[in-house]
């Protein structure tokens, strides 16, 4: 099985959103997946206004289409809800490709703390983004409900599971106190 992902989180950032991309595509072979990406880096971009380290990808649609149809996937997963993932949605829609897509950011809260904007535009625009697909993966419970409270529909579960390499049990205690 062949799955493009579109995301516009990725290197040089570091946070939850990449280092679970990095992690699906390290262990996607086990599983028999192929797994591409559609970031950035194959883009023109420009500092993020107010979070200049944070790159905005210009992705147009011809460009999109053509990764698209480069890729030949049997699916397509939006990892975010920026302009490659919205240009992406659009395409999938409008060349019938099967896609799903993910919930990692309580973005609207995030908005709201920073900027005089109501949260139920911003769980609009995230509801119209994330229920046009085939699902919307979800990394934990109290996620899924918050969601479905707020109208988003065919959730799924998306355990993105321990680096078991990084986090093992271990006998030593270094920080017992007891």
């Amino acid at each position: 099985m062949r799955v493009l992902v579109a995301t516009d989180a990725w290197r040089p950032q570091i946070n939850g959103v990449v280092r679970s991309l990095e992690y699906l595509a390290s262990e996607a072979p086990s599983l028999g997946a192929d797994i591409s990406f559609l970031t950035p880096a194959d883009f023109r971009t420009v500092p993020l206004p107010g979070y200049r380290e944070i790159r905005l990808a210009l992705p147009s649609i011809g460009r999109i289409e053509r990764a698209i149809a480069a890729a030949r996937p049997d699916s397509v997963h939006i990892a975010t809800e920026g302009p490659i993932g919205w240009i992406t949605r659009h395409v999938c829609q409008t060349r019938g490709y099967p896609f799903t897509t993910s919930y990692h950011t309580r973005f609207p809260e995030y908005l709201a703390a920073r900027l005089p904007v109501p949260l139920r535009w911003s769980y609009a625009a995230l509801r119209r983004f994330h229920n046009g697909g085939d699902g919307i993966m979800v990394g934990s419970p109290s996620l899924e409900q918050a969601l479905k409270a707020h109208g988003f529909r065919k959730l799924m579960p998306w355990s993105r599971g321990v680096d078991a390499e990084l986090f093992c049990p271990r006998v030593e205690r270094p920080l017992a106190f007891a």
